[in-house]
């Protein structure tokens, strides 16, 4: 499994908008990845990312309704609830249908979502969970963060990189917040504030300086960095 490490270093993620995620993930917020392609890295980026939730929040798979429900019924420990796909298939922990509106339930509760999807852009995802599924406008407000890759080449020369971010802070519509080619636009993000990002910016920078390159090793210093930026 990769490291938000070797996401930025192969270019997979800038380091602005890794300060950017770090400092929303690192305050609660749900995320998904998406791209239609199979083979894009959407998994490999959800995983990479649940680096950055709180230190206080456990994981789990949301493998089915009666999983989804114990969350909906206990607020703590808070958890991140991972859907291993929006999707229809007959596979662990793939959510369609009532399951997958019961999940966009789970924030409501206190749970962090975390998830991937085939959908290149905003509009794309936004017709699968809301049009195809039913999920509630207001329940989509609660996926803060969607990432959406692009993969260029082919094979082991293929490059993969986040083209697209969105946002939303809970309460309003979501909007685009990044952009590959004009970069992070700040001023637009209602779900980061400006002390919020410098802090995440930091916390990745010191993540970077550390020397750790796996999943494990990045993990234990994002939980440093946070700490000493709250004791700073």
């Amino acid at each position: 499994m990769l490291s938000v490490v070797d996401l930025i270093e192969a270019g997979t993620v800038s380091r602005e908008l890794a300060g950017y995620t770090a400092a929303a993930i690192g305050r609660g917020a749900s995320f998904l990845v998406g791209a239609v392609p199979g083979g894009a890295g959407k998994t490999t980026v959800m995983g990479a990312l649940l680096n950055l939730v709180p230190a206080d929040v456990e994981l789990r798979a949301a493998d089915g309704m009666r999983a989804i429900r114990t969350g909906l019924d206990a607020p703590r420990p808070r958890a991140c609830y991972l859907c291993h796909e929006i999707g229809s298939g007959p596979y662990y922990a793939y959510l369609w249908g009532a399951e997958l509106r019961a999940y966009f339930e789970l924030p409501g509760a206190g749970h962090i979502l975390a998830t991937n999807l085939h959908a290149d852009t905003y509009d794309q995802a936004r017709e699968q969970i809301c049009g195809e599924n039913g999920v509630s406008e207001q329940h989509l407000r609660r996926m803060h963060l969607m990432f959406f890759l692009e993969v260029g080449g082919w094979g082991r020369g293929a490059n993969r990189r986040i083209v697209s971010a969105w946002e939303s802070d809970g309460e309003g519509g979501h909007r685009q917040v990044f952009d590959v080619d004009t970069g992070l636009d700040v001023a637009a993000s209602s779900l980061v504030s400006p002390d919020a990002l410098s802090a995440g910016r930091e916390r990745i920078e010191r993540v970077l300086t550390s020397g750790a390159k796996t999943i494990q090793e990045v993990r234990a210093a994002v939980l440093a960095a946070a700490a000493e930026g709250e004791t700073a």
